[in-house]
């Protein structure tokens, strides 16, 4: 089959459905290993002893890589055939995880969850210009794209919930060991169900501008990383300004480029620089609040990993629930308005964060993740539809990679952003008020992170254990409090951009 056999307008028939499918598992998939970890940390730095920065660097590398190279595949997927590149990706994914689950060394996770994120970004573009191929029906293709969106949702908002259950009855390991057979299933039925659809006037391949993106991200996200530690303030802002240098390269490459990796000229669209922007802030304001969220279930609260999950699940729900009304409401609410109103929601849900504290916060906690984290849920199901339909058909799939990335950027930025900013505040807090006589190992880990107290008072004596892990969870909750609210004006900022970027765009029914 190919795509031609599609483009006469016939309506999909049962195997253009089954294809969805298989396109939606590995679309769902890839976002929850985005948050799969974050129930696992307490287990992983048990076994691996990371420090805190190489815990940020194991959960926020897939992310950074997938995001970083998604135009790039999308690129490259026009020039090989989606359908060869996605069966390419899940092959690897599968091996790698397989490999990543018997890992020991954190150096070396970082390094596999790093060739998981670039397995990652092979996929999702493929998926999405795969839908486009499948569905030449107009209103099908609409329904698809929403069922692919709200496969992403889904695995966003389950991946704790699944690895919470995952935990309870395995390891962390089970955490990689899940993507196996779901890839297995994409590689077997990719070649039996989708069209290997080729773009005969693709554009080159500029791998000098893909080695820029890199070079851009990476030390900028080192840096931030890096200014969480006392010590290495000038290594930090170099890696800054060298990651600006390099980003101001890029776009001036990609401005003289005839066929950019990056159509930048994009951005001159109001709706698509609104669009893309708003999401990446609300993105970023979310995904780190959920990572200390899940860590203050564990760390604080003491709960199992099966019982930290399920607290997630009742927000989890609510975000399927209005991803599922949005673009139902978008057809008598104007959209900016609608993103405008969720985002508004969002910071009460962080501002009610600001207010746990340890004794007794576990009820204000999940009530406010279950009022934060289904307001996102308009921007997320909004902003792919609102990006390509403001772009002529030629540049729908550079505008679609380009939603896809900033949602997966503005996650592990929030995570190295927002959680880094806990962890300053963390180690303020907890430097003067451990016991004194600690052994010096167990002193190093305990002013590094909660885990690492949690880690360390294992082989303490009771009294002293509690003498540690006291302080240590209420600086975690002082750290939380701070990270809501830098959070809270993120998502502030966005909501007041939705208005003024996208209030022109009319609803779509």
């Amino acid at each position: 089959m190919s795509s031609a056999d599609l483009d006469d307008g016939r309506r999909a028939g049962p195997r253009q459905w089954a294809g969805l499918v298989v396109l939606v598992l590995p679309a769902m998939l890839l976002f929850m290993m985005l948050t799969i970890l974050f129930l696992a940390i307490p287990q992983l730095a048990t076994e691996l002893r990371p420090t805190s920065t190489q815990t940020l660097w194991i959960i926020d590398i897939y992310g950074f890589l997938m995001a970083g190279l998604l135009v790039t595949m999308g690129t490259l997927g026009d020039r090989i055939g989606h359908r060869r590149l996605l069966i390419a990706g899940a092959a690897v994914f599968a091996v790698v995880s397989l490999i990543a689950a018997n890992t020991s060394d954190p150096a070396l996770m970082i390094g596999w969850r790093a060739v998981l994120g670039l397995a990652a970004a092979t996929q999702m573009p493929a998926t999405l210009g795969l839908i486009f191929a499948t569905f030449a029906d107009p209103r099908q293709r609409g329904i698809a794209v929403g069922i692919w969106s709200g496969g992403i949702s889904v695995g966003t908002g389950l991946g704790p919930v699944i690895g919470g259950a995952l935990l309870e009855a395995f390891s962390w390991r089970a955490a990689f060991l899940v993507a196996v057979p779901v890839m297995a299933v994409v590689a077997i039925g990719a070649p039996l169900l989708l069209p290997n659809p080729r773009n005969p006037v693709a554009g080159r391949l500029d791998l000098f501008s893909v080695l820029l993106s890199l070079a851009t991200l990476l030390p900028i996200v080192y840096g931030v990383k890096e200014l969480a530690r006392p010590d290495s303030l000038l290594p930090a802002l170099a890696g800054i300004v060298v990651g600006l240098a390099f980003g101001a390269w890029f776009l001036v490459r990609q401005l003289r480029l005839p066929e950019p990796l990056l159509d930048v000229r994009l951005f001159a669209n109001r709706a698509v620089s609104g669009a893309l922007g708003v999401f990446l802030l609300s993105a970023t304001a979310l995904g780190g609040i959920y990572l200390l969220f899940t860590q203050y279930l564990q760390l604080v609260e003491g709960l199992s990993p099966l019982r930290a999950g399920l607290w997630v699940l009742p927000g989890a729900a609510l975000l399927v629930v209005v991803s599922t009304l949005s673009p139902v409401l978008v057809r008598r609410i104007r959209p900016g308005n609608l993103i405008a109103a969720g985002l508004a929601v969002q910071v009460i849900g962080y501002l009610m964060l600001t207010q746990v504290h340890v004794a007794g916060g576990l009820p204000l906690l999940v009530a406010g993740f279950m009022v934060l984290y289904p307001a996102v849920a308009p921007s997320m199901a909004l902003t792919t539809n609102l990006v390509v339909g403001s772009v002529p058909p030629e540049k729908a799939g550079a505008a679609s990679g380009l939603a896809t990335t900033c949602s997966d950027l503005g996650i592990s930025l929030g995570i190295a952003v927002i959680g880094s900013i806990g962890a300053v505040v963390y180690r303020a807090q907890v430097a003067t008020s451990l016991p004194a006589g600690l052994p010096p190992e167990a002193a190093a880990a305990g002013r590094d992170s909660l885990d690492g107290a949690v880690s360390a008072a294992r082989g303490l004596p009771d009294d002293v254990a509690a003498a540690v892990l006291a302080p240590a969870r209420e600086a975690f909750a002082g750290g939380l409090n701070v990270a809501a609210v830098v959070a809270a004006v993120i998502a502030a900022a966005a909501a007041i951009l939705a208005l003024r970027r996208l209030r022109h765009l009319p609803p779509t029914g």
